[in-house]
């Protein structure tokens, strides 16, 4: 995966779910987007917490 910022991350999240939520997706499908979706909140999540040390860090 490409560096990305956290805002283009987010925002492939968003349509991520959002195609998820189309009834008419194929279970394979789903599956590769949940995957996906799992994946970039992940890299979301990994991005916040390096953000949070950085200001806890920068507190003390």
């Amino acid at each position: 995966m490409e560096k990305k910022s956290f805002e283009e991350l987010l925002k492939e999240l968003e349509v991520t779910v959002k195609e998820l939520e189309n009834k008419d997706i194929s279970l394979d499908d789903a599956v590769k987007k949940y995957q996906k979706g799992l994946e970039l909140s992940k890299e979301c999540y990994k991005m916040l917490s390096e953000a949070e040390a950085v200001i806890v860090k920068e507190d003390k």
